[in-house]
């Protein structure tokens, strides 16, 4: 009998890849699906299955979850929805509290009411540590700069209690960025390489963008969402953080991606002080040994072909967009 997956936030970024994955291996997968106004599923589409399956429901709203749950019986459960984007948190933190926070309390006692034998993931951030110095790994001290991470924060603790209380298998991933062509546009390296894309075909002539001095360990979504895999085929639940271990600027990212267009970055971007957060995180670059000694997890793609790849994509996909 194939493995039954039950993935929120399977229209996004990690939750298509997972959903690719996942199907790959032989399993039946379920995905949580908000209701609205207009379809969002751009992700996703391609996807041509019958052991997809969609459902309507909401990680603010805990009866729908215990239905889905009850309904579903998944053997593995991965919680990636989220308002995930850190400078809309300080502009609704209520509904990101709820959403990332308070959501995986429901989805956590959803599973433990149905007394369901499953595995839980839990999508925890490289946020969390916040102003915590770098290197950061499993033992370093949690210190959040933003409503979002706060929640995060809420939700990965809450994780390790269920796990220690009732005896769950329940895991948290503490995921550095990692990023893909999948990326919402909002999100700062697909701003920047959607923006080289634009620039290069003349859709536009210049970039905006905020601090450029903050440094992230980015990496490539479809091997973390490996990762994620990997933590719940373990035979000891525990939590893991995966990264590249290299650390990069803003700036040097810009610059890469610029640079693969054939152009000086210099002559495009220009500051806009609306992009800064109310509390801005430094460094975030990670540790992931751990996963790489228990798990055999090791990130394979840095920043620099990672830039490469997205404008590539982006230049291709503009191009089909503009000849339309």
């Amino acid at each position: 009998m194939a493995k039954r997956a039950f993935i929120t936030g399977i229209t996004g970024q990690d939750g298509s890849y997972l959903t690719e994955l996942l199907l790959a291996k032989g399993y039946e997968v379920h995905g949580l699906v908000r209701r609205a106004s207009t379809i969002n599923r751009g992700r996703i589409d391609h996807i041509d299955s019958p052991d997809l399956h969609l459902h309507y429901g909401d990680l603010t709203d805990g009866v729908s979850l215990v239905n889905l749950i009850h309904q579903v019986e998944p053997h593995e459960v991965y919680n990636l929805g989220a308002q995930s984007h850190v400078k809309v948190s300080f502009e609704m933190p209520e509904y990101t509290a709820s959403t990332d926070g308070t959501g995986a309390l429901r989805l956590l006692e959803a599973i433990r009411a149905a007394g369901l034998d499953c595995r839980y993931y839990q999508a925890s951030t490289s946020e969390m540590f916040g102003a915590s110095p770098p290197p950061q790994h499993e033992r370093t001290a949690f210190y959040p700069r933003s409503p979002y991470g706060a929640a995060k924060l809420y939700a990965h603790w809450v994780t390790v209690n269920y796990r220690e209380a009732y005896d769950l298998f329940a895991v948290s991933g503490i995921l550095f960025n990692h990023e893909s062509p999948r990326r919402g546009e909002s999100f700062l390296t697909r701003k920047v390489t959607l923006g080289v894309a634009a620039i290069v075909l003349g859709a536009r002539d210049s970039l905006h963008l905020g601090n450029l001095d903050a440094v992230r360990d980015w990496g490539y979504a479809p091997e973390y969402v490996e990762g994620m895999w990997r933590m719940l085929q373990h035979d000891e639940p525990d939590d893991y953080v995966l990264a590249t271990g290299e650390g990069r600027t803003v700036r040097q990212f810009v610059r890469a991606a610029f640079a693969h267009a054939g152009l000086d970055w210099e002559q495009y971007v220009t500051y806009d002080e609306q992009y800064e957060r109310p509390t801005e995180v430094d460094a975030l670059i990670g540790d992931a040994s751990k996963a790489r000694e228990v798990l055999g997890w090791k990130a394979e793609t840095n920043a620099d072909r990672l830039a490469e790849l997205m404008v590539d994509a982006d230049i291709e996909q503009l191009s089909r967009l503009l000849k339309a």
